[in-house]
């Protein structure tokens, strides 16, 4: 009797499913929602952000420097003055307006 060599179709699957399975998941840690790359994105949108606050905070800075200038109990004369030209656009009688 002569036995042939018939294919293990069973081990064959078994190998088959646990490579599509590593490939999935592999790429899932990659590019998925959760991956290097979402992560990389994050970490660079973070930064944008940061570098966005820092500018507001100086903009709250220079404002509340300028509020505080203007309040009643310290009242800088030069920005009142400054303040008054550039809104009612007035100029004093000894001054040259050059366009």
């Amino acid at each position: 009797m002569t036995r042939t060599a018939r294919p293990a179709f069973g081990t064959l699957f078994f190998f088959a499913i646990a490579f599509a399975l590593s490939l999935y998941f592999t790429f899932a840690a990659v590019q998925g929602d959760f991956g290097l790359f979402r992560r990389a994105e994050i970490l660079a949108e973070t930064q944008d952000l940061r570098a966005q606050l820092d500018g507001v905070r100086a903009d709250v800075a220079r404002m509340e420097n300028l509020t505080k200038r203007m309040s009643d109990d310290y009242l800088d004369l030069d920005l009142l003055d400054e303040q008054a030209r550039k809104v009612l656009g007035m100029i004093r009688s000894d001054e040259i307006v050059i366009r």
